[in-house]
């Protein structure tokens, strides 16, 4: 680490509480959205949150970005987004070899 960047201020915000023109600046520096910069940050009392670096000429901050976390994804799993009609692969490979024995019968 050099010299200048051990001068700088360190700061903690949250992206809604940086002006409108720091909030430009970060966009730039993550023109295809913050997923791969993003970090999650674990506090002392067991909560956490995301954030991404962002480096000025005087401050170096680190800047809380909201993320929505799905908790209801196990529900999800276990939907059942099919009827009971639909035919398992093996039920179908079954029915074709079927087909295909009729077709040989009523050739002979």
């Amino acid at each position: 680490m050099n010299r200048a960047s051990n001068n700088k201020r360190r700061s903690v915000v949250s992206f809604a509480n940086l002006s409108p023109e720091l909030q430009e600046a970060v966009k730039k520096a993550y023109p295809y959205g913050f997923t791969d910069a993003m970090m999650r940050i674990d506090k002392p009392n067991g909560e956490f949150f995301y954030a991404v670096p962002f480096e000025t000429d005087e401050v170096s901050y680190l800047v809380k970005i909201n993320v929505k976390i799905d908790e209801h994804i196990e529900e999800e799993d276990d939907k059942d987004y099919y009827n009971d009609d639909l035919k398992g692969v093996d039920e179908l490979a079954d029915s074709e070899e079927d087909e295909d024995i009729d077709n040989l019968r009523d050739e002979i």
